[in-house]
């Protein structure tokens, strides 16, 4: 399922960065500084008040915050790397998603655009800047993976396909009970979509999950209840190791795993 941990450069197709949008900035930073030892820097001034996380030095997530009229649902957004945001951004509209926001230029850090697939899960593209950064991925308290929770894989996973060059490559395991998709780039796993049909939470609607690597899923799931969160659901031994589903304190849902270390290339 995951990727080894490191510092890397995501190809075109690949999830890039995550992002959070909040209405507390400052709080949000203090919790996920205790729960995963991040570090702040102050993000492009074009994204107005906006954070960049930092784990030893390495840029891993950004956090932002909404304007005080936007009563928005907070939840993390995952961007796909694209050479051509534009052109990203058309081949979007053409193939059944919509483009909300840009693509529109965040200064030296590149060009960004918020869209959605034809099933309305939010996701943003990423053409890179100038300064061309390298992010931590896979290290502990840092982004591991991506994947869709969906109605089913059939359609969207199609969408993700033209749009991004993945090839869809169906789980051995996958039957009438389990509908899961493994979306790869050069045949290394990038991402996945899994189909949970009437199971998809009808507050959240179809959506991407980003998971973060942690040592000790049970502790990290305990801390976040610490720290004013809530687990949604509790540890147990899943898809790619030992993981549980958490909100932070705005309500803002993920997952923290510890992957099997079977799953790493």
């Amino acid at each position: 399922m995951t990727e080894a941990a490191g510092i890397v450069r995501r190809p075109a197709g690949a999830p890039c960065w995550v992002s959070l949008m909040v209405h507390g900035l400052g709080s949000t930073e203090d919790f996920y500084a205790d729960l995963f030892g991040w570090e702040y820097e102050p993000g492009p001034a074009q994204l107005g008040p906006y954070v960049r996380a930092f784990l030893d030095g390495r840029e891993v997530a950004g956090i932002g915050e909404m304007p005080p009229d936007r009563h928005l649902p907070v939840s993390w957004t995952t961007y796909f790397a694209t050479d051509d945001a534009d052109v990203s951004a058309e081949a979007i509209r053409s193939c059944g998603g919509t483009v909300a926001v840009g693509p529109l230029d965040a200064g030296v850090v590149g060009r960004v655009a918020i869209c959605s697939d034809p099933l309305g899960a939010i996701f943003g593209i990423w053409q890179t800047g100038p300064r061309r950064e390298t992010h931590r991925y896979g290290a502990a308290g840092s982004p591991v993976w991506n994947e869709l929770v969906t109605q089913d894989t059939t359609t969207v996973g199609k969408f993700y396909q033209h749009v991004f060059g993945h090839e869809a490559v169906t789980h051995p395991g996958a039957g009438a009970d389990f509908d899961y998709v493994t979306l790869r780039l050069e045949g290394r796993p990038v991402a996945a979509v899994h189909g949970v049909g009437r199971a998809l939470p009808h507050d959240r609607g179809p959506h991407w999950m980003t998971y973060f690597e942690v040592a000790d899923p049970d502790a990290a799931a305990a801390r976040v209840g610490a720290l004013g969160g809530r687990v949604v659901t509790p540890p147990h031994d899943g898809q790619g190791g030992r993981q549980a589903t958490v909100a932070d304190p705005e309500g803002a849902a993920f997952t923290v795993i510890r992957s099997a270390p079977s799953d790493r290339p």
